[in-house]
């Protein structure tokens, strides 16, 4: 089923972030104009795990064990909730007409070792999408970048080079796209020079999990908590001395490493910490290392998505630590650049799918470190055989998002 312009195709992107939330859904028509790719928001939603599975998810998270019957039930049981969520996704969003779901999946697992990945686990198996929908599937979105010596993320670099490349050229400065989930990553965009991305540290993974803690909710809603409390001082030098702040990109981390483990090693010995100044201090280490990074880099306007970006308390410290580390900044929302943030990972989602589909690489290599541009994922059929189309083309070189007809 064919769109408007070259290689039109209606795309339902899927994604599960580190937060463990539910399920980003979005729907786009996606199409090729002269080099540049032409992304049309169809609509988001946000499906919510079901609590037994979220449970079980959370539950088999390092450090905890986890054996080989769990996690092929959990493959079950996220391949299911996926397969319901783009059913929906296509229902509600696409018209009941889409050509192709592409899905990031649930990360469980990225092994890092010595600064290299060796592997990184998503849950979901894809065929269950494709029982539920009828559509081919594209999964498995990572795996080939860490064969070619890469870090397999962070993948968002693919759409905001794409994305960004013309504010920073109007702007002459380095541009950097800022992803406030369970981990924060940034994507430097800067005219005629290597795109960089890479992790910065935790966001939303040690808030979520201080505010379970020391209230039994999910997160810090609004940042409340940490509004309450004072940052300390002796915890943030703990928790900046990780080495991981210090190392080089690209780089790449997750839940594996900020965890409850380091945590708890953090305020070992510690006077005890309240629970407002907890969360104020696991807030202001988001901020104050996203601001290193844009210094390193130059950087002194940010476009911010993610869910940390309906917490107050952590835009307000971020921007605070941006005007500390590099004076003068601005600090806006994709929205405000007409790209809807809650579903910004779900349309890379699609746009990763669309690439591969249309043939055209979906990696970046400066960015992940891998040996080179790669075709990405695997296709599961869907109720007809695969038929591709012919690759395209020429290379991509522009994002363009364009509003909804009508």
């Amino acid at each position: 089923m064919g769109r408007k312009g070259s290689h039109g195709f209606r795309v339902i992107g899927l994604i599960s972030g580190t937060s463990i939330d539910g399920i980003d859904v979005a729907a786009a028509d996606l199409h090729a104009e002269d080099g540049t790719v032409v992304l049309t928001p169809l609509g988001e939603l946000d499906v919510p795990y079901p609590e037994p599975l979220r449970e079980a998810l959370l539950a088999a998270l390092p450090p905890n064990p986890c054996t080989a019957g769990e996690l092929t039930k959990l493959d079950t049981g996220v391949g299911r909730a996926f397969a319901d969520a783009a059913a929906r996704g296509a229902g509600e969003l696409a018209g009941g007409r889409a050509d192709l779901v592409a899905s990031l999946g649930q990360t469980i697992y990225h092994w890092v070792d010595d600064g290299h990945v060796r592997g990184s686990l998503q849950l979901g198996q894809p065929a269950w999408i494709a029982e539920a929908t009828g559509l081919p599937v594209c999964a498995d979105l990572r795996a080939r970048d860490v064969a070619a010596g890469g870090h397999g993320a962070p993948l968002a670099s693919t759409l905001d080079r794409l994305w960004l490349r013309g504010l920073a050229e109007d702007t002459g400065r380095p541009v950097a796209a800022l992803n406030l989930g369970g981990i924060a990553n940034i994507t430097v965009v800067a005219e005629g020079e290597p795109l960089i991305a890479y992790d910065t540290g935790p966001a939303n993974a040690l808030l979520d999990l201080a505010a379970h803690r020391v209230s039994g909710q999910r997160s810090d809603v609004d940042g409340r908590l940490a509004l309450t409390g004072s940052v300390r001082a002796d915890l943030l030098g703990r928790l900046l001395a990780d080495p991981y702040f210090a190392a080089p990109p690209p780089k790449s981390t997750g839940k594996e490493h900020f965890n409850a483990d380091y945590l708890d090693a953090a305020l070992a010995g510690l006077d005890p910490v309240g629970a407002g100044d907890l969360l104020a201090t696991l807030t202001e280490l988001t901020a104050v290392t996203v601001a290193g990074a844009c210094r390193r880099h130059g950087v002194t306007t940010v476009i911010a998505s993610g869910g940390g970006v309906a917490n107050p308390a952590l835009m307000t410290a971020l921007m605070t630590a941006l005007t500390r580390a590099v004076g003068s900044a601005v600090l806006k929302t994709s929205d405000d650049l007409g790209l809807p943030g809650a579903g910004k990972e779900a349309y890379l989602t699609a746009l990763l799918g669309w690439l591969t589909w249309c043939g055209v690489p979906g990696t970046v290599p400066s960015a992940t470190g891998a040996r080179g541009p790669r075709l990405l994922g695997a296709l599961v059929p869907g109720r007809d055989p695969l038929i591709l189309p012919a690759p395209l083309g020429g290379a991509v070189t522009r994002l363009r998002v364009a509003e909804k007809a009508g």
